[in-house]
């Protein structure tokens, strides 16, 4: 090897006609060696035409550009192998043992230039075409694998891809079983390349989606081909296929993404049908089903090995429904009518809660852009809107079974609402907030708002969800009046008890002290409004459900939310640094509303307890 590369740096005549006449000549003698079997294994006879590729690869990509060929001879090198493969004379049994060297090689030299990779997609075509099915599946993989985190090389995954497509169709028997070795591997390369990818692989990308659209055609022609339990667990795995692609190309940054990857998820999703798989059915169980059959089923599915491979299906579930959404021609291509399917669901509160859970996938997680999960927002406001919180109560079973989903979303929007670049996403995920939460029922709703705020780390989302909780509340109350129903009358008493909690939570914190001020001055005023509306609606009203009023309720607010709060604030504000007169005006804009709210508190409890 190191002979040859010499020979390359001191050549007698040009280097690309000098590499053409030691590849030709090599291949002759790898030729002569199979076709009189001097050898005992066909690799000792291809060695010396794989030793010169890799002797003409490190020459022409060393710094010795001067006195070496560069990319010429690289491009030289594969138009040589490539006449040779393709000529008519050439013997089958040469072919065959150079396809088991020559994907490897190629792989690395397709992406060195334009004509490297159009060179190397014909020799992969050609090997694909006449060599042993299942020898080049083998062979085509290991490629792939040896270089599926090159990033670089995401210009030729297409050419590999497209011919494992084409090695699949040409397999004979046992398709499940080639099928399960070729999607982790394909599966692996487009998650490198739609992760790693920017502005300037654009072409290369949609080629290479191209490519894993063709195997998803093969797979679905080998369905057509079979019968019973096999054609029922492929026809599951093309599904989750499907899904893992959608969820894939919908992690793109490039700003085209809408234009480019809208025609790519139309062409993924004409398979869902085929798969049995709708809209309605993804946002509501679906997936398990799919998943259930591959697991479940006699054929031998390895979890560990094999269905990790599509760990992101969840969030192609929904994501396949938002893509409707976003796209006329995904949802036409889907066979759906999204807004039939969005009334459906609208109807039934069990799938209206399920289907919420599904989007947790695309808005906790850091993969997707904000065009996405601005989308996903308009669908699950769609869904929501119109409804009245009070038509399912009595579910309260079904609401148990999917309420660790649904507060999973709720806390996802949450970070929406803080984090996202613009106002209209920040209004959406208020607006949905607010929505689901009023959606939840009525019985388990003070609860699901209770955890949000203990599992908050923002003083601004504390006090938003207080505010809430103080809605809930006045509706409740308003409720209460119109009717005379004594279960009506329970619920208002839950209602207020339990927001004194909050309100004792927030003024008193478990973890012992008073609240942290000025940093958690928005929760504290946000709790003090709220005390101080239940006490004004019981003593308004002349009543006491929520027994704010009684003389033990009222002696503690004072002595321990009320009093330790006016001595803390007054502290602070002594304490106040005058020298610093930016931050003395901040801390003194902060406390004054919390200060006026209190005050106004402790002159209704004062009066409150001199009527007793």
């Amino acid at each position: 090897m190191a002979g040859d590369s010499q020979r390359l740096q001191h050549p007698t005549s040009s280097p690309a006609s000098q590499i053409s006449l030691r590849l030709g000549e090599a291949l002759e003698a790898c030729a002569s060696s199979i076709e009189t079997k001097d050898v005992i294994q066909s690799d000792e006879a291809v060695a010396p035409v794989t030793n010169l590729l890799h002797s003409i690869m490190e020459s022409c990509t060393s710094d010795l550009d001067e006195i070496l060929p560069g990319i010429e001879g690289l491009e030289v090198a594969l138009d040589v192998i490539y006449r040779f493969l393709s000529s008519p004379d050439s013997n089958q049994m040469v072919v065959e043992s150079l396809s088991f060297e020559l994907p490897k090689l190629v792989i690395k030299f397709a992406p060195l230039s334009v004509k490297c990779g159009e060179i190397a997609g014909k020799i992969i075509e050609h090997l694909v075409s006449v060599c042993n099915p299942r020898e080049m599946l083998s062979v085509l993989c290991e490629a792939l694998t040896s270089h599926a985190d090159a990033s670089e090389a995401i210009g030729c995954y297409s050419h590999f891809v497209f011919g494992l497509s084409k090695v699949l169709l040409r397999c004979q028997r046992r398709h499940l079983e080639q099928v399960k070795v070729v999607l982790p591997v394909i599966l692996k390369v487009l998650n490198v390349s739609f992760s790693e990818s920017d502005e300037e692989d654009t072409d290369s990308l949609n080629d290479l989606s191209s490519a894993a659209i063709s195997i998803g055609s093969s797979i679905q022609e080998i369905c057509q081909k079979l019968e019973g339990q096999r054609k029922e667990v492929l026809c599951a795995i093309l599904g989750l296929y499907v899904l893992q692609n959608i969820a894939l190309i919908s992690r793109s940054r490039q700003r085209h993404i809408v234009e480019s990857s809208s025609l790519i998820v139309a062409k993924f999703s004409q398979f869902l049908p085929f798969c049995g798989l709708s809209y309605f059915g993804l946002l509501s169980g679906d997936l398990d089903k799919i998943n259930d059959i591959c697991k479940e089923s006699d054929v031998d599915i390895d979890e560990d090995d094999f269905m990790v491979c599509f760990s992101s299906a969840a969030d192609g579930a929904s994501l396949a429904v938002i893509w409707g959404h976003i796209s006329a021609e995904v949802e036409e291509a889907a066979v759906e009518q999204l807004d039939i399917v969005i009334s459906k669901i609208r109807q039934d509160c069990f799938r209206r809660w399920q289907a919420i859970g599904m989007f947790k996938h695309i808005l906790i997680s850091i993969d997707y852009p904000w065009m996405i999960k601005s989308h996903c927002m308009d669908v699950l406001l769609s869904m929501i809107d119109g409804i009245i919180p009070e038509e399912h109560i009595g579910n309260d079973d079904d609401f148990s079974a999917i309420l660790p989903n649904l507060f999973t979303t709720l806390m996802a929007i949450e970070r929406i609402m803080m984090g996202a670049p613009d106002l209209p996403l920040r209004r959406k995920a208020f607006s949905a907030l607010r929505k689901v939460v009023s959606d939840i029922p009525c019985s388990q709703r003070f609860d699901t708002l209770k955890a949000l705020i203990t599992n908050s780390d923002s003083p601004s989302m504390v006090a938003i969800l207080i505010d809430i909780v103080k809605e809930g509340v006045l509706v409740d109350n308003h409720q209460n009046n119109l009717t005379k129903d004594q279960n009506r009358k329970e619920i208002s008493k839950l209602w207020g008890s339990n927001a004194l909690g909050i309100v004792e939570m927030i003024l008193r914190p478990p973890k012992g002290g008073p609240p942290s001020l000025p940093e958690h001055s928005e929760p504290v005023l946000s709790a003090l409004n709220l005390y101080r509306f239940i006490l004004i609606i019981e003593l308004t009203g002349k009543t006491n459900y929520t027994h704010v009023l009684s003389e033990d309720s009222l002696r503690k607010a004072y002595s321990e939310w009320l009093m330790p709060l006016t001595t803390l604030i007054s502290r602070i504000l002594a304490e106040n640094d005058q020298d610093d007169h930016e931050l003395a005006e901040s801390i003194t804009c902060a406390l004054a509303p919390v200060q006026l709210v209190l005050y106004r508190c402790i002159e209704l409890v004062e009066e409150s307890l001199k009527h007793l």
